[in-house]
């Protein structure tokens, strides 16, 4: 997953979810395009080839997060939002 909630309200004391995007290895989802974004293997730390699905936005508990794996480039993130932007329709 991908946490896409701004840093503020990610540390907000007693505020206990953050919202994420998920991330999946099916061919299928990657073929839902604009609101999907192709991450290589390698990106963030990922292990394999994987897909963002911003149409499935949602948000999950903290306390779920157990470890951060790794950071995606800026390039990505930028991606990432645009996919985001489709699947919401904010311009």
């Amino acid at each position: 997953m991908i946490v896409v909630s701004h840093d503020a309200f990610n540390q907000t004391e007693g505020w206990q979810l953050v919202i994420i995007v998920p991330i999946s290895t099916s061919g299928s989802q990657a073929r839902r395009s604009p609101t999907t974004v192709l991450l290589p293997s390698g990106a963030g730390a990922l292990a394999r080839a994987s897909v963002a699905v911003c149409h499935q936005i949602t948000t999950l508990d903290r306390a779920k997060l157990t470890q951060r794996i790794g950071a995606l480039p800026a390039e990505l993130l930028r991606t990432v939002e645009e996919g985001l932007k489709a699947a919401l329709d904010l311009e």
